[in-house]
């Protein structure tokens, strides 16, 4: 793997009580810094592009940064080229990675943030493609892409809005825990980190921090899930293969 990668994977967008990416925009703009000018914004989640990029736009250039979304442009991988900046926003993984394949930008956005180094945010879906596989999204497969295989910018997978069990539940369906459990009974599949609504995941080069309010869990294959509070050293995770955790 690549050590110039430099990503910023946030669990949600939305945190309750606030407004579009507000609970992460000191995040974002400590992230991105003074050099990124213009951000290339990826929609392709949610079926309504035009509205997703007019709300994204205007975020980013609220906070100082011009915007353009890949669906507008003619030429999609030439976009990616030219990028100084990626934003994949939230919405439906499935849809989101087919929709990467059918344009051909796996890739040519590998390529970008793995050897040029720009930097990548992730949000919701966005923080699911950037990992090994989609098979740790919520998300309900409402289209097929041609493989789950996602961008593989980190050797392990996420699940973003992890919820805890509630314990007054009544309600009999599996848990999030017991779904991600349920993965590990495959096997060789790579340690999960369950960040919950407020958390993010910085992973600059070889180190990854978790940041944000409210913690994660780490799920690894045959061993007991583990909690994480904000200022942990992920860098471990950035090791290749889940055998090595």
């Amino acid at each position: 793997m690549a050590n110039r990668r430099r990503l910023l994977l946030v669990s949600n967008s939305t945190l309750h009580g606030g407004g579009y990416l507000e609970h992460c925009q000191q995040h974002l703009q400590d992230f991105l810094g003074p050099n990124v000018k213009r951000i290339l914004f990826v929609p392709y989640a949610l079926s309504d592009r035009d509205a997703y990029a007019k709300m994204a736009r205007e975020k980013f250039e609220s906070l100082g940064y011009g915007l353009d979304s890949i669906h507008e442009s003619p030429d999609p991988t030439e976009a990616v080229r030219k990028a100084e900046a990626i934003f994949i926003g939230g919405g439906n993984t499935f849809r989101l990675l087919k929709v990467l394949y059918d344009n051909g930008l796996m890739q040519p956005i590998r390529k970008r943030v793995l050897e040029d180094g720009i930097p990548y945010v992730g949000s919701s879906a966005g923080t699911n493609v950037a990992t090994i596989s989609i098979n740790t999204t919520n998300d309900m497969p409402i289209v097929y892409p041609p493989s789950l295989a996602a961008l593989s910018l980190v050797p392990f997978n996420i699940n973003p809005h992890y919820l805890d069990p509630d314990v007054n539940s009544t309600h009999m369906g599996e848990t999030r825990e017991k779904r991600i459990l349920q993965y590990h009974e495959e096997p060789n599949t790579p340690p999960v980190l369950g960040l919950r609504e407020g958390s993010l995941l910085l992973v600059e080069g070889n180190k990854a921090t978790l940041q944000g309010k409210t913690g994660a869990r780490l799920f690894v294959r045959g061993n007991s899930p583990t909690e994480h509070k904000p200022g942990m050293d992920f860098s471990f995770l950035l090791a290749e293969g889940p055998e090595k955790h």
